[in-house]
């Protein structure tokens, strides 16, 4: 099955990270983001406390320290996997989205991003955690 940009008809390399269409270039990918994905479209005035606020509303059980977050920095598999582009373009969307959490439920869909999931959960994972293995130490 070739995949087709939807932009210019060309051979699509690329996936939009929002809504899975195939692009070829930085400039198809571009024109698209103005034109035609929703994500992208600018509300005219954000609020200016949406950021604190959306920050408040995502604190889990499962909070990471700020600590344990500065391991991500010296973990060479989650270094080599931050240098693929696609990665990268599903990271600013998720970061950028308003809809985060729906975006992220299709990131999870993608290989690559899952592979980046796990390899950030081992990297800052406590080092007696037995979470594969389902065990618990007594």
């Amino acid at each position: 099955m070739s995949k087709v940009c939807v932009i210019c008809s060309g051979n699509g390399i690329y996936k939009c990270p929002t809504c899975f269409i195939y692009y070829c270039s930085a400039k198809c990918c571009k024109k698209h983001r103005e034109n035609e994905c929703e994500l992208f479209k600018k509300e005219e005035q954000p609020d200016p406390d949406s950021e604190e606020k959306t920050k408040k509303t995502l604190k889990t059980g499962d909070e990471v320290s700020a600590d344990r977050l500065q391991l991500l920095k010296n973990s060479d598999e989650v270094k080599n996997l931050l240098s693929n582009p696609h990665l990268r373009d599903l990271l600013v969307t998720i970061d950028e989205a308003d809809n985060a959490e729906q975006i992220m439920q299709k990131a999870m869909l993608e290989p690559i991003f899952v592979e980046f999931a796990d390899a950030c959960i081992k990297a800052v994972e406590h080092p007696n955690s037995n979470r594969d293995e389902g065990q618990d130490q007594t």
